[in-house]
This record gives C-alpha cells, structure tokens and sequence, in this order.
C-alpha cells in the first residue's frame, strides 16, 4: 500500500485491461468503465486487503492472495498479468497473479466495512485495540491452540502464518499451547511481539517468500531476520537452555509450525 500510494496517488486513470473475468470471484464487469478516467483519491489497507480509493466515489478491493503482486514500470510479458492501469503520466500498474487465489472487487468507498469479506474482520494488529487485555479475554473461551487463534481473522486481521511463528517465539509461548492456558502477563508480552514482529517486517520491506515482490519490483527482506520460520534443525538463536536441540517444526493445521520447545513454553 505504501509503495502504490508514493507512485500513484493522485494520478488519472487513462485505461484498463482486464484480460480474464475471475480469479478466486468473480471480478465485476463493471470494473474497466468504473475505473476509467477515475483519479486515485488515497488508499487504505485492512487485514490483507487493500483498497484504493478513487474520486468518484468507489474504492478497488484488491488482495495477493498466495502468489499475487502488483509491479509498477513497463510490459514484462507476464504470462499470468491479469489487470493491468494505465496512468496519464505514462505509469503502469500491473497486477499479476499465477495461481489466481487473490481477488479484485469494487466497492462503494462509503460501504468498506460492510463489504462481505471485511464485515468479520477483527481489530488490526498494530491499532491501539490490540492489546494484552483483549487477547487474554479472546483466548479465554477458545479450546484451539493459540497458533490457530491468531490466524482467526475474526480474532485479529492480517496476521499470517510466518509472523505468527515470528511472534510467538519473540513472546516465548509454544505455538501447541492452548488458549486457555495463556496468561494475563503473557497475553500482553505477545501483544507486543506482534507488533514489534510486524514493525519490523515492515521496515525491511516484507518477507519475500516465493513470489511476493514490492511495487518496483524489488524482494522485501524480513527473511533474512526470521528467528524460527523455515529454520527447522538449525540453531534456536537466543535459546535461553542447553543443550538445545534446534528449531522444531510441526503441522497445525495444514501449516508448517516452527519453534523453540526450550525457550518457548
């Protein structure tokens, strides 16, 4: 969101090319002529999604889903860019998604929460209303794990598997523990992780995993700091104990758990 609204803010929308009617929904028909010499008033980001906001009264819900970017600078050819803006300063912005799980929507700018896929979803992570109150009395009637809560977009919006791995080692509690048994002190000690995790993510750009690139099409650089995440048999790097066995990693879910069982209780 950063990186579109330092490039594009304010600039007219000359064309638009939609080259295909669906990605994970259906995209609507009416896109290209909302779009069209539409001027982009600001933009906003809640959870994973970001809304661009025009001057004519609609915002474009757009979200990555898995493989999704969205590169500003000339024609690459990319065999899966599926919308495509052309700006009245010679700008381009090209939205490119190879396994088509991320979304594009129109919405009235005036009707942003009440649209279907953000009704539901729970406080961002780095707002005031996050805190350790609200998680401890969040996590008080669940029977789930706290690594599963914490991907609950209804519980907190936007938070993914990497930084919820990312943050709970930096609060020192297993992912395996279960809601319940977290307590006031560490409810408030992984409020903080969270949004010193995602400060920090943020400051170097992102964590490019697979795909995932900038705006100008530049890798984001939060891997390199990761303390657990797909270090599985290496080095717990701040382990408190020893001997230490090494970074663990287990499926919860589906998904790919990674820890220290020292440091982490």
């Amino acid at each position: 969101m950063r990186g579109l609204a330092a490039a594009i803010q304010g600039l007219r929308i000359k064309r638009v090319l939609v080259r295909r009617g669906d990605l994970r929904h259906a995209m609507p028909t009416s896109l290209g002529a909302t779009l069209t010499g539409a001027r982009i008033h600001g933009f906003r980001r809640r959870a994973k999604y970001l809304l661009m906001r025009l001057d004519n009264g609609w915002s474009v819900l757009w979200h990555l889903g898995m493989s999704g970017r969205m590169v500003i600078g000339p024609a690459t050819n990319q065999p899966h860019e599926h919308v495509v803006l052309d700006f009245d300063d010679g700008k381009r912005l090209g939205f490119i998604d190879p396994r088509r799980f991320g979304a594009v929507d129109l919405v009235r700018t005036e009707d942003e929460d009440r649209h279907r896929l953000l009704a539901r979803l729970g406080p961002e992570p780095l707002s005031e209303t996050l805190n350790g109150k609200l998680l401890h009395e969040a996590f008080a009637p669940k029977r789930t794990s706290v690594k599963a809560a914490l991907l609950d977009q209804n519980l907190i919006a936007g938070l993914g598997n990497i930084y919820v791995c990312e943050a709970l080692y930096r609060a020192r509690i297993r992912p395996t523990r279960l809601c319940p048994d977290v307590t006031k002190r560490e409810a408030t000690r992984l409020a903080a992780a969270i949004k010193e995790t995602l400060t920090d993510a943020i400051k170097a750009g992102g964590s490019s995993l697979r795909d995932y690139v900038q705006t100008s099409g530049e890798l984001g650089y939060f891997q390199h700091h990761w303390c657990v995440y797909g270090k599985e048999g290496e080095p717990c790097p701040t382990c408190p104990g020893a001997p230490c066995p090494g970074v663990q990693r287990i499926l919860q879910g589906g998904r790919s758990s990674f820890f220290c069982e020292v440091k982490q209780k």
